[in-house]
C-alpha cells in the first residue's frame, strides 16, 4: 500500500498556509492571555474553584452560542463572520488590557472578560472550522484538522511558558496586550482571502428553521450522536488537567507562574507529537480503537501528576496527557465533518462543540469544587476513574468509520415545472410518492423505507407517513409535509451520493410502469362563507 502524502504538503495551498500561520500569532496571543487570566486570578482569591471557573468562563459561552454560531457559518459569508468574531475579540481584549493596566481588576470582572472573550471565540469556531472544507478536497481534510491542530499546540508547547515568563517580568496586563495585538495577523489574512461565492438560487434559510435543521440533523444521525456523546464526555473529565492545573503547580509542585508555563508547554509538545502521529495512527487503527487509547493515556497521565511532585516525571505525564487531547479531539471533530454534507457541517461543528464545551465548563466548576473540599490529586484520581469509562462507554458507542462515505450533493433532482405561480415562499406543501409493490418485496419495502423515514425527516419532512391501499395492497404512498415549496427543493438538494443506493433499491423495487410516481400539492384550507352554502346545492342540482 503506498504511503500516504504528508500533510505538510497542504502548505502549498496559499490561503491554507497564510490562514494557518495567522491562526499561530492569534492562539500564541490567545495562550498568553489564558496564563495570564489564571494567574491573575490566584493573585486575587484564594478560591480554587474561582481559578477552575476561569476556564470554564472560556468554555461556558462556547457552549451556549456555538448553535447559533453554526447557523451564522451555514447561512453566511464565513469569512464576514469571522472577521466580527476577531473584531469583537480584539476590541475585549484592549479593554481587559486597560482595566489590568490600571489595576481595576475584581474575580468576578476578569471572568466576565473571559466570557466575552469565548463568546468572541464560539462565533468564529464553526466558521473557520466549516472554512476548512471550502479550502482543501476531502481527501485532506483530515490532514488539515490536523496541522490545525498541530499549529495550536506548537504554541500550546512555547505560547504558555512565554507567557508565564511575560507574567513574571512584567504581570498579567502585558500579557493581556499581547494577546490584543495577536488578532490583528489573523484579521488581515481574512481581509485579503476571497471566500467562495455560494451558489445557490433559494433564498436564505430563517433563523428559526435553520436553528432547527441543524438540530434535527443531528438528531436523525445516530453516529453523529456517537461522536458528541463521546465528545462530551471527554471534556468533562480532560479538562481537570487545564483546570487544576495552576493548583497543582502552586500546592503540589511548589512552583511559580513560570513553572505553570512550562508545564503547558509540556502539554503542547505533547500535543504535537499526537498530532503528527495521528495520520499513521488512523491508517493502522479504527477510529474508535485510538479514541479509546487516547482516554486511556489520559487517565494514565493524570493518574501520574496526582501521585508525583517531581517536576521531570509530572511534565512527561502532562506531555502523554496532551498527546492524547490532540488525538480524541481531532478524531471527534474529523470524524463530525466527513460524516455531514456540506450544508449542515457548521451547525453539526456548532453542536459537537456545544457538547466538548459544555462538558468542559461542567467540568471545571465540578473538579474545582471538588479539590476544595478534598484535595487536587484526589480529584485527578478520580477523573482517572471516569476516563477509564469514557474507554469503556467506547463498547457500546462506538465511533463511526468514514472511509468510502460520499456526502456530496447527489444533483439527480430537478424542479419540476409548475401550472401554478408558486413562489418559494408558497406552501404548505403535501407530497405522496405512489409504488406498486408484490407481495414477496414487502419486507425488503419496510426495511428500506424505515431508512428513507430517517433521511426524509433528517433533510426537513414533516408528518411522514406510510400508507397502503385497502382495496389494492400492492399499492403503496409515502406521503409527507414540507412547509413551503422553497423548502420542498431544499430538501431534495440535500440528497447525498450516499443516499442514491436507497433511492436505487426503492425504485428497483417498483413494479408499475416507469419510476414510483411523485405527486406534488399544496394545501388549501378554505372553509365557505355562511351564505355560500345555500347556493352550493343549486349549482350541483343544475350539473
Amino acid at each position: 500500500m503506498p504511503d500516504r502524502p504528508s500533510p505538510l504538503i497542504l502548505f502549498r495551498n496559499q490561503t491554507f498556509r497564510s490562514l494557518w500561520i495567522s491562526a499561530l500569532a492569534s492562539n500564541f496571543g490567545g495562550l498568553v492571555q489564558a496564563v495570564g487570566a489564571a494567574w491573575m486570578m490566584t493573585t486575587l482569591t484564594d478560591s480554587q474553584s474561582m481559578v477552575a471557573l476561569v476556564q470554564g468562563s472560556v468554555a461556558l459561552p462556547i457552549m451556549i452560542f456555538s448553535l447559533l454560531a453554526g447557523v451564522f457559518a451555514d447561512n453566511f459569508d464565513r469569512r464576514r463572520v469571522m472577521l466580527i468574531a476577531q473584531g469583537f475579540m480584539f476590541v475585549v481584549s484592549v479593554g481587559l488590557t486597560i482595566m489590568a493596566f490600571e489595576g481595576l481588576l475584581t474575580p468576578w470582572l476578569l471572568l466576565a472578560f473571559t466570557f466575552l472573550i469565548g463568546c468572541g471565540t464560539a462565533l468564529h469556531n464553526p466558521s473557520w472550522q466549516a472554512t476548512m472544507g471550502d479550502i482543501v478536497t476531502r481527501e485532506e481534510l483530515p490532514s488539515a484538522v490536523s496541522l490545525n491542530s498541530m499549529g495550536f499546540n506548537l504554541m500550546r508547547s512555547v505560547g504558555p511558558a512565554a507567557g508565564g515568563a511575560i507574567v513574571a517580568i512584567a504581570g498579567a496586563a502585558a500579557a493581556f496586550a499581547v494577546n490584543a495585538f495577536s488578532y490583528i495577523a489573523i484579521i488581515l489574512a481574512l481581509l485579503r482571502w476571497k471566500s467562495p461565492v455560494r451558489d445557490t438560487r433559494l433564498p436564505r434559510e430563517p433563523f428559526g428553521s435553520a436553528f432547527s435543521a441543524g438540530l434535527r440533523y443531528v438528531a436523525m444521525s445516530p453516529k453523529l450522536i456517537h461522536v458528541i456523546l463521546r465528545g462530551f464526555w471527554f471534556g468533562l473529565t480532560g479538562v481537570v488537567l487545564l483546570a487544576l492545573l495552576p493548583v497543582v503547580v502552586r500546592e503540589v509542585l511548589q512552583g511559580n507562574a513560570f513553572v505553570y508555563g512550562v508545564m503547558l508547554g509540556c502539554f503542547g509538545m505533547g500535543a504535537v507529537g499526537g498530532a503528527l502521529a495521528n495520520a499513521r495512527l488512523r491508517e493502522a487503527f479504527r477510529n474508535e480503537i485510538i479514541a479509546r487509547g487516547a482516554f486511556l493515556g489520559f487517565a494514565l497521565g493524570c493518574c501520574v501528576l496526582a501521585l508525583s511532585g517531581n517536576a521531570v516525571l509530572s511534565g512527561a505525564a502532562i506531555g502523554l496527557t496532551g498527546a492524547c487531547w490532540v488525538l480524541a479531539l481531532s478524531m471527534f471533530n474529523v470524524t463530525v465533518q466527513l460524516s455531514t454534507p456540506r450544508w449542515v457541517v457548521g451547525r453539526a461543528l456548532a453542536l459537537y462543540q456545544t457538547a466538548v464545551f459544555g462538558g468542559m465548563a461542567a467540568g471545571s466548576w465540578a473538579w474545582g469544587a471538588l479539590a476544595e473540599t478534598t484535595s487536587p490529586s484526589a480529584t485527578l484520581l478520580l477523573v482517572a476513574a471516569l476516563l477509564v469509562v469514557g474507554a469503556l462507554i467506547g463498547l457500546r458507542l462506538p465511533l463511526p468509520e468514514f472511509h468510502g462515505l460520499n456526502l456530496d450533493p447527489l444533483n439527480r433532482f430537478k424542479e419540476p415545472t409548475l401550472r401554478f405561480d408558486l413562489t418559494y415562499r408558497s406552501g404548505p406543501v403535501m407530497v405522496m410518492v405512489d409504488y406498486e409493490i408484490d407481495h414477496a418485496d414487502v419486507p425488503a419495502f419496510l426495511a428500506a423505507m424505515s431508512q428513507r423515514r430517517r433521511i426524509r425527516i433528517r433533510d426537513g419532512a414533516q408528518q411522514w407517513a406510510l400508507l397502503r391501499d385497502l382495496q389494492n395492497p400492492e399499492h403503496w404512498s409515502e406521503s409527507y409535509h414540507v412547509p413551503t415549496w422553497g423548502e420542498y427543493v431544499r430538501h431534495n438538494e440535500r440528497q447525498t451520493q450516499s443516499d442514491a443506493e436507497l433511492s436505487d433499491l426503492l425504485r428497483g423495487l417498483h413494479r408499475g410502469p416507469g419510476g414510483p410516481v411523485v405527486r406534488r400539492m399544496i394545501e388549501r384550507q378554505t372553509v365557505p362563507l355562511r351564505e355560500d352554502l345555500a347556493v352550493i346545492p343549486e349549482r350541483k342540482e343544475e350539473a
